[in-house]
């Protein structure tokens, strides 16, 4: 299995780096989107954050346009718009893709990982009622998926878009592994 933490990602200011930084924290990776029906979420995800991030979490947001255009921004329009409508504190890395031919590096680890997703029956209902088809083989579904990784840099959980950062499964998981050491 490939070692997240090694992958290079961008920063916003276009300098590459991994999230190794984040080595021995826990993290929360999120694809996000500033025009999804979701993207109020990003008012939760930094409550989560400012309220354990002293116990060693972290969040690591990466913008993705891959569903109706809901994030057609660059990367410096995205960071305002979070900071200036959320006050988001947490990391946010440079667009990419999550799903599809040009899905990023990260995004085919996170994917192909084999871990199961938790609650994500009612938004591919959601989905589907909207007329649109649903992957079925562990690619992202929407915007603001999030991903669970350890201290140990391993898939800890996966939580369904609409599983929000104050849900109690969420909450749960994250306390496990703030726990560990």
């Amino acid at each position: 299995m490939t070692d997240i933490l090694s992958i290079p990602v961008k920063r916003t200011d276009g300098g590459e780096t991994t999230l190794g930084q984040y080595k021995g924290q826990v993290m929360l990776v999120v694809n996000v989107a500033s025009k999804c029906g979701l993207t109020k979420q990003y008012e939760g995800l930094e409550k989560l954050y400012e309220d354990k991030r002293e116990k060693g979490f972290v969040i690591a947001a990466f913008p993705a346009n891959d569903f109706k255009g809901q994030e057609p921004g660059t990367d410096a329009e995205i960071v305002e718009f979070c900071q200036l409508t959320y006050d988001v504190k947490f990391p946010i890395f440079s667009k990419i893709s999550v799903k599809g031919e040009d899905k990023h590096p990260l995004y085919k680890a996170l994917t192909g990982s084999g871990v199961s997703t938790t609650g994500d029956g009612p938004m591919k209902e959601r989905l589907r009622g909207h007329g649109m088809q649903v992957a079925e083989d562990g690619e992202i579904i929407w915007n603001f998926e999030k991903f669970l990784i350890g201290r140990d840099g391993k898939i800890a959980a996966r939580f369904a878009p609409d599983v929000t950062a104050e849900d109690s499964r969420l909450i749960a998981a994250l306390d496990r592994e703030l726990a560990k050491t």
